[in-house]
């Protein structure tokens, strides 16, 4: 990943726990605004916290400036000037809240111009409901949705920035989710068809997925969902190895108690995701919980070298991996054991704990 231009900010330890009580709270704003700083505390640009957590640059922007300028008051949504709420713009957020979630079952939805024409507001504000409903957040998409046909006119549903942001979102949760298997090849047109967008949302999605490692492009062949051989497996395994078994040894001789929190926040978020049947959002935090290990060791060369590979560790770790058997509450537990192994201040036993890990061995049924 690139490393940032822009100016970096360092958390206190008081915003630091506010920030990860709010990113654990079920308010998609406020929880979505607290790990934009979060992630941003970690020293990466607009573009790679976008990338990371699945929203625009122009969002990452804009609460890395609120932030910076109000501390956590800036993260609260502010009271617009002007006139009170009104009931139409009420109207107008339960109307496109459900256009999306009907737009993510596989239904057609109307356009900003049209919605605008009904509520008798203009198009600019509908568009600026749209981005707000958008940040906070769609509702799960059912497994085994309908593929409708095209919809003419659905480009000025959303802007394309938009569309593609949330063309990446569901395309990244099916493929996580294993709804995309390993190997299945992604038609630009068929996605198309499916969301009821143009080609432009669903290429620019791709190519996302494609950065991230989780989609790969085959020249003159078109993309598809990566799939990880036996021997890429293995090596990825074990460069894995031996950069975590450092990192937890390092890890234990100065962890921090913020660090700890991280972790624990971590293992936390599985649990949650394990007991809600949530396997994209248990490997999204298995994988942060990862590179939080990296960070607490203290090594910022590690941390880079943990972000290089991370494209690939995704490759494994969700579409790959022979080892592990599916049983997603035992594996959380068994990220608390490592936790608990690093607090120990005993370097060799968290080396060998975090070694077993990996290796999958804490897990295999």
């Amino acid at each position: 990943m690139t490393t940032t231009s822009n100016p970096s900010f360092a958390l206190s330890d008081a915003d630091r726990s506010t920030l990860l009580a709010w990113a654990a709270q079920d308010d998609g704003a406020l929880s979505l605004r607290s790990r934009i700083v979060l992630t941003l505390a970690e020293g990466l640009s607009n573009k790679d916290v976008a990338t990371r957590l699945g929203v625009s640059p122009a969002t990452v922007g804009k609460w890395r400036s609120r932030y910076t300028e109000h501390g956590l008051d800036g993260l609260a949504d502010a009271p617009r000037p002007g006139r009170p709420r009104s009931v139409e713009r009420e109207e107008a957020e339960r109307l496109i809240a459900a256009a999306l979630s009907e737009a993510e079952r596989g239904g057609t939805v109307p356009s900003t111009h049209t919605l605008a024409r009904s509520l008798g507001l203009s198009q600019s504000t509908v568009s600026r409901i749209y981005r707000d409903v958008q940040e906070a957040g769609p509702p799960a998409v059912p497994v085994g949705s309908p593929q409708p046909q095209a919809v003419p006119g659905t480009d000025d549903l959303l802007p394309r920035e938009l569309l593609s942001d949330r063309v990446y979102e569901m395309l990244r949760r099916w493929i996580v989710e294993g709804r995309l298997t390993a190997g299945q090849r992604l038609s630009e047109s068929e996605i198309a068809r499916r969301l009821g967008t143009s080609q432009a949302p669903a290429r620019e999605a791709i190519k996302r997925l494609v950065h991230e490692g989780l989609v790969r492009y085959l020249p003159h062949r078109g993309n598809y969902v990566t799939q990880v051989s036996e021997e890429q497996a293995r090596e990825v395994r074990d460069v894995r190895l031996l950069l975590e078994e450092h990192a937890a040894r390092s890890a234990t001789m100065c962890i921090e108690p913020q660090a700890l929190q991280r972790l624990t926040d971590d293992v936390e978020r599985m649990r949650r995701a394990a007991g809600h049947g949530d396997i994209g959002g248990f490997r999204d935090a298995d994988m942060a919980f990862h590179r939080d290990v990296c960070a607490a060791s203290g090594n910022s060369f590690l941390l880079r070298v943990w972000r290089m590979i991370e494209p690939s560790l995704w490759g494994l770790h969700v579409l790959g991996n022979p080892l592990y058997a599916g049983d997603w509450v035992a594996m959380a537990e068994n990220h608390a054991t490592l936790v608990a192994a690093l607090a120990g201040g005993d370097p060799d036993e968290a080396g060998r704990l975090f070694a077993k890990h990996v290796r999958g061995e804490s897990t295999r049924t």
